[in-house]
C-alpha cells in the first residue's frame, strides 16, 4: 500500500528575489507587523505627488501657452453730473469725464483714473462707450469732445456727419463756415464783431449779434 505524501509546492521566488522577508509578507497579509505595508504606502504617496507635480506642469504650460483667463470686466460707465457718459471710479460714486483719464493727474479717489495698464494702451485699454473713432480711424478722441463746438479730430467727423450725431449750433454758436481750423460749422457768438473774421462770409461780423463775451 502506498503512502501518502505531501509534497510543499515550491516557492516562485525565493526571498532575495524579493528583497527581505518583510517584503514578502506582504503577500500574504498585510498585518500591522508587516513592515512592508507602511513602505508601500509611501511608495503610493510617492507616485501620487509625482503625478501630482506632472499635472501642475502641465496646467502652467497651457496657462503660458493659451493665456490665464482675466477677470470679467469691471462696469466702468457711468453718467456724469451734466447726464454725460462718464468712467465710473473704484468708490463706484464718484463719475468724471471720460477725457480725464490717463492725462497724468489723479482724480478719482483712489487713483483708478490713471491706472497702468489701463493707460498703457490707449484707447484699446479704455472701458467701451468712452472712445468715438473720427473718420480716419486711426484717430479717436473722447466721447466728452465729440459735439464740442470743436474740430478735435482734426476731419471735423466729430462734429458733423451722421456718426457724430451733433445737434445744430446751440445759442452760445453762430453757424457759419469757419476761416479758423479749431470750428467746424459754427463759432462762438462771442467772437462775434471782434473785428476779425471767423466766417467766409464775413457774417461774424456784418450778421451775428454779439451779445457774449469769451
Amino acid at each position: 500500500m502506498k503512502s501518502n505524501r505531501t509534497h510543499p509546492q515550491q516557492r516562485l521566488f525565493d526571498d532575495h528575489s524579493l528583497g527581505s522577508p518583510d517584503e514578502d509578507c506582504c503577500g500574504e497579509c498585510c498585518r500591522p507587523s508587516c513592515r512592508c505595508c507602511s513602505r508601500r504606502a509611501v511608495c503610493l504617496s510617492s507616485i501620487l505627488l509625482a503625478v501630482g507635480t506632472v499635472l501642475a506642469v502641465v496646467g502652467i504650460i497651457l496657462a503660458l501657452v493659451f493665456g490665464i483667463p482675466k477677470p470679467p470686466p469691471v462696469n466702468r460707465v457711468c453718467r456724469t453730473a451734466d447726464n454725460s457718459t462718464g468712467f465710473l471710479c473704484d468708490d463706484r460714486v464718484t463719475c468724471i469725464p471720460p477725457s480725464d483719464l490717463c492725462n497724468g493727474v489723479v482724480t478719482c479717489p483712489k487713483g483708478a483714473d490713471e491706472d497702468t495698464h489701463m493707460c498703457s494702451d490707449l484707447p484699446n485699454n479704455l472701458p467701451g462707450g468712452l472712445v468715438f473713432r473720427c473718420g480716419n480711424p486711426k484717430f479717436w478722441v473722447f466721447t466728452d469732445k465729440k459735439c464740442n463746438g470743436f474740430n478735435d479730430c482734426g476731419d471735423c467727423s466729430d462734429e458733423i456727419g451722421p456718426y457724430a450725431g451733433c445737434t445744430p449750433c446751440g445759442v452760445y454758436w453762430w453757424p457759419c463756415i469757419p476761416v479758423d481750423f479749431q470750428y467746424c460749422s459754427c463759432i462762438p457768438r462771442c467772437l462775434c464783431r471782434d473785428g476779425r473774421q471767423h466766417c467766409y462770409d464775413w457774417s461774424d461780423e456784418y450778421t451775428c449779434p454779439k451779445s457774449l463775451t469769451c
